[in-house]
């Protein structure tokens, strides 16, 4: 038994369905039972998520208690702020489970978990100096820019020193958390991608559809980069997704041809993929993996992405082009290679396919479980 621990963001997104992802793979992949002990932030309200911060973490005896009743091997966690914390980690350990901490993002050390604040990539917390992030009030406002810097300098030793395992996404990850200065042994983390459970047995596009960008519509994700970048190229631009910029880029798009669909459920998602030429991963910000441009790899279309993150490590790189670019990002729109989608086919099952990540997951989880030495 898997019991997997997460705390939902209060705007839901790709993590909580990697979440899910994960739990389908140890029940079908690995022969496991897992069920998923979850918290919302979206109803905690912010004086009990200070609180929650603050005291790293609120009742760890749900957890504990989870553990008994499941009789779980393995606590795997996944997000912990604000509502579980290193509280969560150490009350699975005091009733018989080993714990696995999978860092999906930087909030190790980032109170925002992106690396990116006034448009543009920033690493200016390093390990328990989170005081840039409250100096430039990176949360938003000033009291919830406080709790979270002083939250990640008390806590985010004591969380990393529970766990037996941490798993990152990527190879450039576990690169950035270790320039941000987070705790970490490298011989204690495993590099385990997200799964993408549908992968297409074929290339499947149309040449002359539109560009795609499917992703929340927030400024590191430069969506207004794909915006001019179709204007350059005269291409049709479909932008899938919701978020804090859609205004900004509507207006921005203006005398444009861009349609804004908003976010969409996966049966129609499939069908813009298969209707588009291209999908383009215009982000600013340092991806820890890179979901969108997996999931349209998946889907058998050609991908043009940005080379920041992880996702040249997913990306050919004859689709990758300089952040911000807008004029690289048209020519390379352009001049997509006719074997890209199918090059892209390749990478992402090698990578990504169940196989791959269950096995992957299964070595994390034996050297999680095995005995531990002084």
């Amino acid at each position: 038994m898997i019991l997997f621990l997460h705390n939902r963001y209060r705007t839901t997104g790709g993590e909580e369905r990697v979440v899910e992802d994960l739990r389908l793979l140890v029940r079908e992949r690995l022969g496991e039972e897992a069920e998923l002990l979850t918290r919302d932030s979206a109803t905690l309200g912010r004086s009990r998520a200070a609180l929650g911060l603050l005291r790293g973490g609120l009742a760890p005896e749900d957890v504990g208690a989870a553990v008994r009743r499941t009789g779980a091997r393995i606590v795997h966690a996944h997000n912990l702020h604000p509502s579980l914390g290193w509280r969560a980690l150490a009350a699975a350990r005091e009733a018989g489970a080993r714990v696995v901490l999978h860092l999906h993002n930087y909030r190790l050390v980032c109170a925002v978990g992106t690396c990116f604040t006034r448009g543009e990539d920033c690493t200016r917390c390093h390990g328990r100096d989170t005081a840039p992030g409250v100096r430039l009030n990176c949360r938003g406002t000033g009291a919830e820019a406080v709790v979270y810097g002083a939250a990640l300098a008390l806590w985010q030793r004591r969380i990393v020193g529970l766990a037996d395992r941490v798993v990152v996404p990527s190879e450039a990850a576990l690169r950035r958390l270790e320039e941000l200065g987070a705790p970490l042994d490298r011989a204690r983390v495993g590099v385990v991608p997200h799964v993408v459970r549908d992968i297409a047995p074929a290339p499947r596009f149309d040449p002359a559809g539109p560009a795609l960008v499917v992703g929340r519509l927030a400024v590191e994700k430069g969506v207004d980069v794909a915006i001019a970048a179709g204007r350059l190229a005269g291409r049709p631009l479909v932008v899938a997704g919701d978020g804090p910029e859609r205004a900004r880029l509507e207006a921005l798009a203006a005398g444009a041809e861009v349609s804004f669909v908003g976010r969409v459920e996966a049966s129609r998602l499939a069908e813009l993929r298969a209707r588009a030429s291209v999908a383009l991963v215009p982000s600013r910000s340092a991806e820890t993996f890179g979901l969108a441009a997996a999931e349209a790899m998946a889907a058998g279309l050609p991908v043009v992405a940005s080379r920041i993150g992880a996702l040249p490590e997913l990306v050919d790189a004859r689709g990758l082009v300089a952040p911000g670019d807008a004029t690289a990002l048209a020519d390379a729109m352009a001049a997509v290679p006719g074997d890209a989608a199918e090059v892209g086919l390749r990478r992402v099952a090698e990578r990504c396919g169940a196989d791959r990540v269950a096995g992957a997951l299964a070595e994390v989880y034996a050297a999680a479980t095995a005995p531990r030495t002084a």
